[in-house]
């Protein structure tokens, strides 16, 4: 099947590109002895999950409950899932995926401690890592000292393991999540209570991830397509981009505008990263900026382009944030140059809960 022949919107997803993304990735790792666990919100489809294992991954991470039962049936064995559950609905399901597959889970409070203690006994114990704030100003403990106390009462309730400590750093800021990590593991340590794993991740800084002198696992995730978003941060270029969504040119109103059917429902609606402008590279017109999104469309400013595409001609867009991208398709197709190998289904889109 050619590519002319997809109807769109659609996602295309380039595997040479995704091939030599991932090569790159576990090269780094292995030259500076690194473990990969990488994170599957990019692309939330298990048989690229099982590649990134397959090439030296020592597992994966999911960010929500679903998206890991979804991994765990699609043949995925070992999975992080690092955050907070809660409800006693959530943990049932928790101890049932924690019968299935080596599983690890985080907890930041002493609420959602107790609710893993509860539920979980000696017989198929679960292991939880302490999460720490280490400049992201998201979720995690916030001192040295918390995540101490944490740890104890992890290792206190016989149904849970301790398994160490875990964060997303800062964009830029590998150096100051060594030195945070740095210090909750020497009191850790003086506690009698060494964390086995100290995980850090995020695509932005994969290339700097070696530099965390206490970080034993990284777990980036965007790296297997990347985006605008990934290349204004300084990771790779435009040509490393594996996620690309056609589109379709159903107007041009004036001569220096045209509307795609890509709107926010297909494209999703983040910024643009600084520099970068508007809310897509137009591969075919770089010069083109996709200057505003609505639910099902996407106006587009020409008046920088010396060519302009004609009503009905198809383009292909890299959008800024391929993450969301994913998940507001039901499928995506598998090319290598201008041929499809195979439609592919999310089977992790919209696993929220």
């Amino acid at each position: 099947m050619h590519i002319d022949e997809i109807d769109t919107p659609a996602v295309l997803i380039d595997m040479d590109r995704v091939e030599a993304n991932l090569a790159r990735a576990q090269a780094y790792a292995d030259a500076n002895g690194l473990p990969l666990r990488p994170h599957v919100k990019t692309h939330k489809l298990p048989e690229m999950a099982l590649k990134q294992v397959a090439l030296g991954a020592v597992g994966i991470t999911c960010q929500k409950l679903g998206e890991a039962e979804a991994m765990a049936d699609g043949g995925l064995t070992d999975i992080f899932l690092p955050y907070n559950i809660l409800g006693a609905a959530k943990l049932d399901r928790l101890a049932a995926l924690n019968d299935r597959v080596t599983l690890a889970v985080t907890a930041d409070s002493a609420e959602t401690v107790a609710g893993y203690a509860a539920r979980f006994g000696k017989d198929a114990p679960l292991k939880v890592l302490v999460e720490c704030d280490t400049g992201a100003g998201r979720c995690g403990v916030q001192t040295a000292g918390q995540a101490v106390a944490l740890a104890r009462q992890i290792a206190a309730a016989p149904g849970l393991i301790f398994g160490g400590l875990m964060t997303y750093p800062p964009k830029g800021g590998v150096a100051r999540a060594d030195a945070w990590l740095k210090e909750a593991k020497t009191a850790l340590e003086a506690a009698g209570l060494p964390p086995e794993t100290i995980s850090s991740g995020g695509t932005p800084d994969l290339m700097k991830a070696a530099e965390g002198s206490v970080t034993t696992e990284y777990r980036p995730g965007t790296y297997i397509y990347s985006d605008r978003m990934q290349v204004a941060l300084g990771h790779g270029t435009l040509d490393d981009c594996a996620l690309t969504v056609k589109a379709t040119v159903v107007s041009r109103p004036t001569g220096d505008r045209a509307v795609l059917d890509t709107g926010s429902k297909a494209l999703a609606a983040d910024p643009a990263p600084a520099p970068m402008r508007g809310h897509g590279h137009i591969v075919e017109y770089p010069d083109a900026i996709v200057q505003a999104l609505s639910e099902e469309h996407a106006v587009v400013d020409l008046s920088a382009c010396d060519a302009r595409p004609r009503v009905g001609e198809t383009v292909r867009v890299i959008p800024n944030h391929a993450c969301v991208v994913t998940n507001l398709h039901d499928r995506v197709y598998l090319i290598r140059g201008d041929q499809v190998e195979r439609e592919a289904r999310i089977t992790s889109r919209g696993k929220l809960q």
